[in-house]
């Protein structure tokens, strides 16, 4: 009989072990198969992983994203490139968003939340204000398109007629993501979060040449039409994340179009890896090519300003820019390309047009 006993109690005991074990390795693998979420993608790129990195995560795990236009405008202004948002948007296509294989919130510990220090918000992001008259309206920022081409920046025009430089912005404005943000409407102009970053490569040899680096803004023509030539504006970088607001003024710049396709806002020569780079090592403003319009900035506070013309502006394109107090201060090439902290503010930009009636 004690026997017995003895048996069925070891019999117990290891079918409870078994059943603890299964049950181990059920919570194991329904935690590894917890699907991305767009917050994750975004806690990825600020932990500053590379581009193809994120991609393969994406492209290899179950995802639950998001593709709402308001989602990948916020996606987009937290550093998220264009390959990520890409795969995102064909991850999602492909069936994975909502997967049947996606645990339950009561089985799964939930991922705890990111802080507000590491969440860009519409409060965070750079503001700027127009002002004709007593009437003002909150301009939308936009980002601008990083384009390379050998063509030395000798001239605004000779960007804008390079053909490379046209072929990879007419590109970067034809993603799903572009698409999406381009359909937003607000205000004076409603031009919505531009989709920045693309880069355009030509075939490089094996040493790493000097090339020159082109920002334009997608589009020929400002939607934000002002019918005065004498507009103000308001500036409040000051909550803005990663940067230090006294190391920036806003500067009007005047823009060139080049063939219908985009407006030419400024260029400059950088080593062709540049891009990838994570370390603050370029002087990229140091010998930068723009058309400044003469103004003089009125500091109001750390990282809040006013600014206009010193001369009534002639019919154009125009973008209200920020631009580095010294010259020589050095940018990481992976921030300009993603368009976070100090590249967010370089890359920046809220454009406008100056009517042929304006008075």
């Amino acid at each position: 009989m004690n026997c017995f006993v003895k048996s069925f109690a070891y019999f117990t005991l290891t079918i409870a072990a078994l059943g603890n074990a299964q049950a181990t390795g059920q919570t194991a693998q329904s935690t590894s198969q917890k699907p991305l979420t767009n917050d994750d993608v975004i806690a990825m790129v600020h932990k500053k992983l590379p581009e193809s990195v994120i991609v393969s995560a994406i492209q290899a795990r179950p995802g639950k994203f998001n593709t709402s236009t308001n989602e990948l405008i916020r996606m987009n202004a937290s550093g998220v490139t264009e390959a990520e948002l890409n795969a995102m948007l064909a991850a999602s296509k492909k069936g994975y968003s909502g997967a049947a294989s996606t645990p339950s919130a009561a089985s799964t510990p939930a991922d705890p939340a990111p802080s507000a220090s590491a969440m860009p918000t519409s409060k965070s992001l750079p503001r700027v204000v127009v002002n004709v008259g007593s009437a003002t309206q909150e301009l939308k920022l936009e980002k601008t398109q990083l384009a390379e081409t050998k063509t030395k920046p000798s001239s605004m025009k000779s960007l804008a007629s390079d053909s490379t430089v046209t072929q990879a912005m007419q590109a970067g404005v034809s993603t799903a993501t572009y698409g999406a943000a381009s359909h937003m409407n607000s205000g004076i102009g409603g031009s919505a979060i531009q989709q920045g970053g693309g880069i355009f490569s030509s075939v490089m040899s094996h040493r790493t040449p000097t090339v020159t680096y082109v920002w334009g803004v997608p589009g020929p023509v400002s939607i934000n039409i002002l019918q005065s030539s004498k507009p103000s504006f308001t500036l409040d970088f000051s909550r803005t994340l990663g940067i230090s607001p006294e190391d920036y003024e806003p500067a009007i710049v005047k823009l060139t179009p080049a063939q219908s396709t985009c407006r030419v806002v400024g260029a400059t020569q950088g080593k062709a890896d540049i891009r990838s780079s994570p370390a603050a090592d370029w002087q990229m403003y140091s010998h930068f090519l723009e058309e400044r319009v003469a103004s003089t900035p009125q500091k109001l506070g750390p990282g809040k300003y006013k600014i206009a013309a010193n001369a009534e502006l002639a019919p154009g394109e125009y973008g209200i820019v920020l631009r580095p107090v010294s010259k020589g201060k050095k940018f990481s090439g992976g921030d300009v390309a993603r368009a976070q902290g100090d590249g967010l503010m370089f890359d920046a930009i809220w454009t406008f047009q100056i009517s042929d009636e304006a008075e």
